[in-house]
């Protein structure tokens, strides 16, 4: 049995300097645990995806999604979050 609550956090948006950095600081800020990241810009749009441990964290996932929507309302970017298991669910074929 994992100790681990993972979940998956989906930025999209407009490219631009700072997203990374905004995003990641609020998840260390929050003792969120960044396991895996991808970041990809499409021409002029950004897209990442965080695959992140929240244990450690004080905060219920509504809380750290309230946190990390207005750093991305900041940063002009959609961010999304769900749980691992339910990401994966959703997925499945």
């Amino acid at each position: 049995m994992s100790d681990k609550e993972q979940v998956i956090i989906t930025i999209v948006g407009k490219d631009r300097t700072g997203i990374v950095a905004g995003i990641t600081n609020v998840l260390a800020q929050q003792a969120v645990n960044i396991e895996d990241l991808n970041s990809t810009i499409m021409q002029d749009y950004f897209a990442m995806i965080v695959l992140a441990d929240i244990a450690s964290s004080d905060l219920s996932l509504s809380e750290l999604k309230k946190e990390l929507e207005r750093e991305a309302e900041r940063l002009g970017v959609k961010v999304y979050i769900q749980h691992h298991d339910i990401f994966e669910f959703m997925h499945r074929i």
